[in-house]
């Protein structure tokens, strides 16, 4: 029997999988996937993300939140829509995607830091976890963090691609796990040595599809199946089977999001 293990982050309400929807989720079961967890990013996405959720309720799981590449100048009203939402449901497993992003667009940083700082309130306010999106923003990403932390907050480095040194400062959080995804497995990128390094206990797996498809699908789109060669790639980073892995990170998964 295939292992079961979770995706922590997919984007599979995205237009790239209008065409051959059915047969993404089909290879991903087929892989073992057995959780999806859809982050949201905008207003404009929230219809497709509820509409699997509500199709495949076993399969798909929500979060609510603003990306910080979707933050506008308006951002105390895209707060308000986020919180209006975690307020009417209760199957919402995060406040996510929120953070900072640094590489695309620095004019509106200001927003950015008060939109993060106001959905980490909120995620705190309905005890659920945040998913962190932080590119080229680690420092500004811990200066909030530092700020806001506490017993109740608890998340995860979505997409993780910092140092070792990074890695321990997000563990000694205390409720923070590390995404890892395909970039795990890019030869010059330096992460297999740093996840080499981090305790199992500290891991979630993610694909972030359809970005950062692993190697051999690099060029390709990326889907949940994949989640698998991640985990392949820590089992060898860690000298133990992806079936312990496996365990592992669906465990970790399990408790961090209440699944």
């Amino acid at each position: 029997m295939i292992p079961t293990l979770i995706d922590t982050h997919a984007h599979l309400y995205a237009k790239e999988f209008l065409e051959d929807f059915d047969q993404v989720i089909a290879r991903a079961q087929e892989k073992g996937v057995g959780k999806i967890l859809l982050p949201n990013i905008d207003q404009e996405s929230i219809a497709r993300m509820h509409f699997l959720s509500q199709a495949h309720p076993k399969l798909f799981i929500p979060m609510m939140g603003i990306h910080p590449c979707y933050v506008t100048k308006e951002w105390e009203k895209q707060v308000n829509t986020v919180e209006t939402h975690l307020s009417q449901a209760n199957n919402y497993c995060a406040v996510g995607e929120i953070g900072i992003d640094l590489y695309w667009d620095k004019t509106l940083l200001d927003q950015q830091k008060k939109s993060f700082r106001a959905q980490i309130k909120l995620a705190i306010k309905y005890k659920l976890p945040i998913v962190i999106h932080a590119r080229a923003s680690f420092d500004e990403i811990f200066d909030i963090v530092d700020a806001e932390n506490c017993p109740e907050l608890t998340g995860v480095f979505h997409c993780f691609t910092g140092s070792t040194d990074q890695a321990h400062r997000i563990i000694n959080y205390g409720g923070f796990k590390i995404g890892v995804g395909g970039v795990v497995t890019y030869k010059n990128a330096g992460l297999d040595q740093v996840v080499a390094q981090i305790p199992l206990e500290h891991l979630v797996l993610e694909t972030d599809s359809p970005y950062l498809p692993p190697v051999p699908y690099r060029g390709k789109r990326n889907e949940s199946a994949y989640v698998s060669v991640v985990a392949n790639k820590i089992a060898e980073l860690h000298d133990v089977s992806p079936t312990k892995i496996a365990e592992i990170t669906t465990y970790n998964a399990t408790a961090l999001f209440g699944l």
